[in-house]
């Protein structure tokens, strides 16, 4: 059965492979892209099933519900909304400035907040669908130097949780998706380093060095990682969260792990509190 395709941030990284991989396989894919510039070269993938619309997850409310028109009009219909649009922010909680948190969280939850609030009445009307929200492993687990990066990704898990209950009635399904490191430009090029960035918090210097050295060397495969978000959306029941790589695995094995022990040493105060 085709599919058709709502992706957002397909100029490189996963989005881009994932649009890669739908098209392959005979899938309608609109894309976003920032830059009018990149519009043709997406398009010429696959003449009549890859489409291209300008967007930033940034833009007004109206600006995105005409994007989500427009895509809609390309396409025919939109089976499958992929937010994956978004970049790091490195810098201590101190350090970043009102702009920078308000731009970080725009794109990574408002932006995806909207494109899915755009979205909604046309895949209820068709009584199916499916959102796929791309976070992290940071929107799991906090990270020094990652804090207002992973602000936004905590938002968006948190308000992907919800939708999913929401939405079940209508026939219409929610995975979060949580990458490890993959190897993409998010640690070089695409990261974005705060103006107040200091050497005052070693955690952050320390995480600073490691994605340096890191970068270009990350053990995740984006063409495998959209395989395995295709294979996701394709199940019968597919899953709610979906971490990619062994690191994101580990890492969400760890906090359960963490969250457990705690739960249980401090199990006496927390049923403590209610009335005799």
């Amino acid at each position: 059965m085709t599919r058709h395709w709502l992706i957002t941030g397909v100029s490189g990284g996963l989005g881009r492979a994932l649009a890669e991989a739908a098209l392959d396989r005979g899938d309608v894919v609109v894309g976003t892209l920032r830059a009018k510039s990149q519009v043709a070269e997406f398009e010429q993938l696959e003449p009549g099933r890859a489409f291209a619309i300008v967007l930033d997850a940034t833009d007004a409310p109206e600006v995105i519900e005409e994007r989500v028109a427009e895509a809609v009009a390309l396409a025919g219909h939109i089976d499958i909304l992929v937010n994956n649009a978004g970049y790091g922010l490195l810098g201590a909680v101190e350090e970043v400035t009102e702009d920078e948190i308000r731009h970080q969280m725009d794109t990574c939850f408002t932006g995806p907040l909207r494109l899915i609030r755009a979205l909604l009445p046309h895949l209820r009307e068709r009584g199916s669908g499916h959102v796929v929200n791309i976070s992290s492993i940071a929107g799991f687990r906090g990270q020094p130097g990652l804090g207002i990066y992973n602000a936004s990704k905590f938002a968006l898990e948190g308000m992907s949780e919800a939708l999913a209950y929401e939405l079940r009635p209508f026939g219409i399904r929610v995975t979060i998706v949580e990458p490890g490191g993959f190897r993409t430009n998010w640690m070089g090029s695409g990261l974005r380093h705060a103006e107040g960035l200091t050497a005052r918090y070693s955690p952050v210097t320390a995480l600073k060095a490691v994605m340096e050295k890191a970068d270009g060397s990350q053990q995740g495969d984006p063409v495998r990682g959209a395989a395995a978000i295709i294979t996701a959306v394709d199940a019968a029941e597919p899953p709610h969260r979906l971490p990619l790589g062994a690191d994101a695995h580990k890492a969400l094995r760890g906090k359960l792990a963490e969250i457990g022990r705690e739960l249980d040493t401090w199990e006496h105060l927390s049923v403590s509190t209610s009335f005799e």
